[in-house]
């Protein structure tokens, strides 16, 4: 699933595949696989994006808003961001951004994040 997913990261850049197309391939199951407790294997390169089918949680380590580091949780970050609710399901797109020299905390949808120094990896979610 992750070289399906870096293919289409590869060709949505270059602008070869529309909005319209991902959705006809996340439509047909052939995109988005199940979502990783976190992005710290898949935070390799900055730019990168891939489309996980996640279900929102509560609870779990969660530092940052807006950009999480690569150790959060992302069913947490999920529900966070205002992608999904607890207990819900649904696709989402996750963006592997430059690392940050500080991550701030907040509470948001009933999920408490907090603030955390340097980390060495980040991403940040939007909905498909």
């Amino acid at each position: 699933m992750k070289v399906i997913q870096e293919l289409v990261a590869y060709f949505e850049r270059r602008g070869r595949l529309t909005r319209i197309e991902i959705r006809k391939l996340l439509d047909q199951g052939l995109l988005a696989g199940d979502a990783p407790p976190n992005m710290l294997n898949l935070c390799d390169q900055v730019g990168a994006s891939y489309y996980f089918r996640v279900t929102g949680e509560a609870a779990g380590s969660l530092w940052g808003t807006d950009i999480y580091t690569g150790d959060s949780a992302l069913a947490v970050a999920a529900v966070h961001a205002g992608l999904v609710k607890i207990g819900e399901t649904a696709v989402v797109r996750v963006i592997v951004e430059q690392p940050r020299s500080q991550y701030q905390g907040s509470v948001r949808n009933g999920v408490t994040s907090h603030e955390y120094g340097q980390y060495g990896t980040a991403y940040r979610l939007s909905a498909v």
